[in-house]
């Protein structure tokens, strides 16, 4: 988001973080493509209508619809999501190939911040009220003091989106971003999908949604942008600490180095500056050297600063500082938060692409799904279970031998009660 901004170079594979740039390029040919998938009677697929730029006379939204198409003496009523699973499964896999190529991995988890980080939970329509609906991708938006460099990441990701247009830009984006921290060794984020795009650039959200990274109150400044989102100050600190990827360059965005010992050498492009000495490594390290300040190659930004200065975020800096699981396990929670924030989705509940199934709402619980069938013991159960066997003078060769005469006064005291009730 607002501090966690990178600019990538797409011919010398360099990264950046920044919040206002003077060099934007306009981007061209990034709007949607319009496809029509084959519809067979064994996987229907959805028709879809997509604006493009090379078609002004399509301005169709993707969004969910049902249609009674005929086969024969069939009627067949087929449902249609914003994205394809089976797509967005795939283009998982060739965004990780993309990121172990070019070292893109700051700059894709900003384009999804960026993407996501307009949301206002004071305007109910969509898509006034912002959030992860792809409009990122215009020009417009691109205009955009804090999104300068982004243009970039566009480039990268078009090729994929176009090999696979049955998923949205907005699902693409941030699947992009959710990959891209889990790829560099960060939490997996329990993401959905299912995001519907906006189809115009007039649906864009004004300049001046997303935070900066040195305004005269930092505190202040954050909770403004992100309470507008309806996350808390847990989230602030959570998110914040992405930024353990990445590096900023002083000639396109005013804060940094032109170069430390840690990027002197890249990857990708030499220079800039980076918050940690390993910035493609995902962990919590930000919050470590932020407390030290020990080190002058590396970053802190005011909006970085505060996060041990500020008494209610100082409480998780500190406790991300000397706990990763805790700084993962949130990071993963509010990260999610802010990729669903505002979002438009098609089915509603979204779409799961990590369990197989249509939908990201948990499963049902259903007890006599669990307490019957086969089960298989855990090793620790075996083993606990082998001692108390062995305990007794059993072993695997060797069973328990039966006690006849317990048996016998076992057989008899049961008779005898019988034949008292039967007798009564």
């Amino acid at each position: 988001m607002a501090c966690l901004s990178t600019t990538y170079s797409a011919s010398t594979h360099s990264h950046h973080y920044h919040l206002h740039s003077s060099t934007r390029k306009p981007i061209a040919s990034l709007s949607l493509l319009s496809s029509s998938p084959s519809i067979t009677l064994s996987s229907l697929k959805c028709l879809r209508s997509s604006s493009s730029s090379f078609f002004s006379n399509q301005k169709l939204q993707r969004r969910s619809m049902s249609h009674t198409i005929s086969v024969g003496r069939i009627a067949v009523v087929p449902t249609c999501f914003a994205s394809n699973t089976d797509q967005l499964k795939s283009a998982k896999e060739d965004i990780k190939v993309l990121l172990k190529t070019t070292f893109c991995h700051p700059i894709m988890v900003r384009l999804g911040w960026h993407d996501a980080g307009t949301y206002n939970k004071n305007i109910e329509e969509w898509p006034q009220r912002g959030g992860a609906n792809g409009s990122v991708r215009f020009e417009i938006e691109l205009k955009h003091a804090a999104n300068a460099g982004l243009v970039n990441a566009l480039k990268l990701l078009q090729p994929i989106k176009e090999k696979y247009p049955g998923v949205t830009y907005a699902d693409l984006f941030q699947l992009a971003s959710a990959t891209a921290v889990e790829e560099a060794g960060g939490p997996k984020i329990p993401m959905k999908y299912g995001r519907v795009d906006v189809s115009e650039p007039e649906q864009c959200p004004e300049e001046g949604r997303l935070p900066d990274a040195g305004p005269p109150t930092p505190a202040s400044h954050l909770r403004d942008v992100f309470y507008r989102m309806g996350l808390s100050d847990k989230d602030i600190v959570a998110l914040s600490g992405a930024h353990t990827l990445g590096r900023s360059r002083p000639e396109r965005s005013g804060w940094g180095k032109p170069e430390t010992k840690y990027t002197k050498d890249g990857p990708g492009a030499p220079g800039g500056q980076s918050w940690t000495i390993q910035w493609l490594q995902f962990d919590n390290s930000y919050f470590k050297d932020i407390k030290e300040k020990r080190d002058e190659d590396l970053l802190v930004l005011p909006t970085d600063a505060v996060l041990f200065e500020d008494p209610s975020f100082k409480e998780y800096a500190e406790k991300y500082a000397v706990e990763q699981e805790t700084f993962f396990n949130d990071y993963a929670e509010s990260h999610a938060k802010l990729s669903n924030a505002g979002a438009k989705f098609d089915p509603p509940e979204g779409l799961s692409i990590d369990d197989g199934s249509a939908n990201g709402v948990p499963e049902k619980f259903v007890a006599a799904k669990y307490s019957s069938g086969k089960r298989e013991l855990s090793a620790e159960m075996k083993k606990k279970i082998r001692a108390e066997y062995e305990g007794f003078g059993g072993s695997p060769d060797k069973p328990l031998q039966s006690n006849y005469f317990l048996n016998i006064i076992v057989v008899i005291g049961v008779l005898a009660i019988l034949t008292y009730f039967f007798g009564n």
